[in-house]
């Protein structure tokens, strides 16, 4: 089969296209045939090895995981003799990044956990986009901004993957959403409905007389102390991505506020199964959909990160393999 092979950290200029050995699916793993991938801001990590403490999980000198690539949507080739909740044919999307990575291929073998029944009205293209960037907005809405009907939502950085996802699934819980982006992406976030959309290029939302009960910074600009002053009393700042100096800066955010009720929360979204599921009935159902960039092939994959690394994709730069 065709692979993409990462032996070295640096640019996306390092990857190579490589015939290996198809896997075999172990006693409870299963065979996919790949169809489509994404790329997501871990991926740049991973390719990287920045910043230095994740070479401590991912391999010190050299990437342990040769084959990168965590999206994934496919069909069911081959199944272990103790997979219960798949069968050949079945048309699956999923998260690898908990079970050795590998999507960058024509195949994969991963462990049953990692992969959930494909949302019915998408395209496998359309569901490869949303199993990482949409967790990790789901985790950040639902489980550390614990956003309710009502509240006051801002999202800077929401023209991206992670940010389109986030601004349909807090219109889902009853949020009213308001989007950062820039004057080229205001279009996209109104018609993912937000209630309100602030161009940074022509405004600054930290000047303006407008506090927010959640704010969710993907890849935001803005330093904590912005998003500490446009927090109410009892509000929540979560990041994800950005610098290394912000990511910092979130880790300290409870030192800027011993004597009040702010919170500010760093994370990684975590592959969950049971997500999946909820993502799929959430986009079944109509109220979220994946926005889709561009798209390359697998032999494009280096030009594609070259893109994605620039930071202005509107939605998901997107694999094909198959």
């Amino acid at each position: 089969m065709k692979a993409i092979i990462s032996e070295q950290y640096g640019t996306p200029d390092t990857f190579a296209l490589r015939e290996v050995v198809a896997p075999v699916p172990k006693e409870d793993q299963v065979l996919v045939r790949v169809h489509a991938s994404s790329v997501n801001f871990g991926n740049l990590v991973l390719l990287r090895g920045k910043p230095f403490p994740v070479r401590f999980v991912f391999g010190l000198t050299k990437p342990k995981y040769n084959i990168p690539g965590g999206d994934i949507a496919g069909i069911v080739e081959a199944i272990g003799e103790n997979v219960t909740r798949f069968q050949v044919g079945d048309e699956v999307y999923g998260d690898l990044s908990s079970s050795g990575w590998g999507a960058f291929a024509e195949y994969v073998a991963t462990d049953e956990k990692a992969l959930a029944p494909k949302p019915g009205n998408l395209s496998f293209t359309e569901a490869a986009a949303v199993p990482m960037a949409g967790i990790t907005a789901l985790q950040a809405i639902r489980d550390k901004g614990m956003v309710k009907d009502g509240q006051k939502v801002l999202i800077h950085g929401a023209s991206g993957g992670v940010g389109t996802f986030a601004v349909q699934i807090a219109k889902a819980f009853g949020a009213e959403v308001t989007a950062v982006v820039s004057t080229r992406n205001v279009d996209i976030v109104k018609s993912l409905g937000a209630d309100h959309v602030i161009d940074y290029k022509k405004e600054d939302f930290g000047s303006l007389d407008r506090t927010y009960d959640v704010i969710f910074g993907v890849n935001g600009s803005q330093s904590i102390s912005t998003y500490k002053r446009k927090l109410k009393e009892n509000g929540r700042f979560i990041h994800v991505g950005g610098s290394e100096s912000q990511m910092y800066q979130t880790m300290l955010g409870p030192l800027l506020s011993v004597f009040g009720k702010k919170k500010f929360i760093t994370f990684l979204q975590r592959a969950n199964q049971q997500d999946l599921l909820v993502m799929k009935e959430l986009i079944e159902e109509g109220k979220v959909k994946p926005v889709i960039d561009r798209t390359y092939s697998l032999s494009e994959i280096p030009q594609a990160f070259h893109y994605f690394q620039e930071g202005h994709s509107q939605g998901k730069v997107m694999i094909t393999i198959h």
